[in-house]
């Protein structure tokens, strides 16, 4: 296996293995890779370990929620505060995500909402964060690309 943090060509392969059929067993995933299953075994240890693999959790449609609204909403904070404002953030249900990015803003935050007064609510409590300047809301119309990651693994594949 190598040493640095990158995921090789056959980690690749095999998390992509696991991305078309995420309820595979280690025996599944080595037969449909050509690996043994010690070597998927040990590989996808490796890959939780090392933060590779992140959480196991499914993605569930927010819509199936009651929150068909989404939304980013971009922060400026006061800089020494932007811990607490991210710890603040988390403590909000309906934050889904929180980016640091650089730029005019300081905060990216995907939240959804059950509609436009759900919505004027999460943005009002953002705003009440102490640390938060300033915010601005965008409301999401559609989604045309998903979150996805199979067309990095197998470029990866591929190149390997």
């Amino acid at each position: 296996m190598p040493s640095d943090d990158r995921i090789d060509p056959t980690d690749a392969r095999l998390l992509l293995a696991l991305s078309e059929s995420p309820r595979a067993t280690s025996i599944a995933l080595a037969e449909r890779t050509g690996l043994s299953r010690n070597t998927v075994q040990a590989r996808l240890a490796k890959l939780e370990r090392d933060r590779g693999l992140a959480s196991f959790e499914r993605r569930v449609d927010a819509t199936a929620l009651g929150y068909p609204l989404t939304a980013f909403v971009t922060v400026n904070v006061t800089q020494r505060r932007l811990d607490q404002v991210a710890a603040d953030l988390a403590a909000v249900p309906e934050v889904l995500q929180v980016h640091g990015v650089s730029g005019p803003v300081d905060l990216l935050v995907h939240v959804v909402a059950a509609d436009a007064g759900d919505l004027y609510r999460i943005a009002g409590r953002i705003l009440a964060i102490p640390g938060v300047e300033r915010t601005s809301t965008s409301l999401v119309m559609r989604e045309l690309v998903d979150y996805r990651i199979t067309p990095l693994l197998r470029r990866l594949v591929e190149e390997g």
